[in-house]
């Protein structure tokens, strides 16, 4: 079984700090998601799901801090946003109405996706093709549980995917790239500095 770093710090100081240095990472993240949820396009009367640049920011956090990460941070963005913080998209009811509102399917699959994400590109090489399917599987996930969500609300599978996917195909192809391009930058700029080291 692989030692996570933690295990290998040799004192209780090297310890707590990579552990506050993990903490942080998680609490950042889930705001990097709240900022992003900040740059919204509503669509109203089209739909009541806006344009987001927030599921962007969820691929990211899912393939930039790996699927445990991910997870973690996402379920703390959502606990923030159920208690009131003004992390959700500013065109909903906020706290945890949005969570029962339109957007409630999408927001409540966010830590899946970014585990999702996180999973596949932290497997095998740090590829643009790697992290562009894991963006593209984590998307599938997060509209089969934002379209499910709808189809409670209005019962017809039709009537979710018209408000609920449509609009957004074009746009989250963006995302999906943009999401792979980033991470994958990242992961090399971070490995070679790892190698100077």
């Amino acid at each position: 079984m692989a030692k996570t770093a933690i295990q290998i710090l040799s004192t209780p100081q090297e310890r707590a700090l990579e552990a506050s240095r993990q903490v942080a990472l998680v609490v950042g993240a889930s705001l990097v998601v709240a900022l992003c949820a900040r740059i919204t396009i509503p669509l109203m009367p089209l739909t009541p799901v806006p344009l987001t640049v927030q599921n962007m920011g969820v691929l990211l956090v899912g393939m930039m801090l790996g699927s445990r990460r991910g997870f973690a941070a996402l379920a703390l963005y959502l606990a923030e946003g159920a208690v009131g913080l003004p992390v959700f998209n500013p065109t909903g009811l906020g706290g945890i109405a949005q969570l029962f509102g339109p957007t409630g399917g999408f927001l409540m699959v966010y830590p899946f996706v970014a585990f999702v994400a996180g999973y596949i590109f932290e497997r095998g090489t740090k590829s643009f093709l790697r992290a562009a399917i894991a963006g593209l599987l984590a998307e599938i996930l997060l509209f089969a549980g934002g379209l499910t969500w709808l189809y409670v609300f209005t019962h017809s599978l039709a009537k979710a995917a018209y408000l609920g996917l449509y609009w957004f195909l074009a746009a989250e192809v963006i995302k999906v790239m943009l999401a792979a391009g980033i991470a994958t930058r990242w992961r090399s700029t971070a490995a070679r500095s790892e190698v100077k080291q």
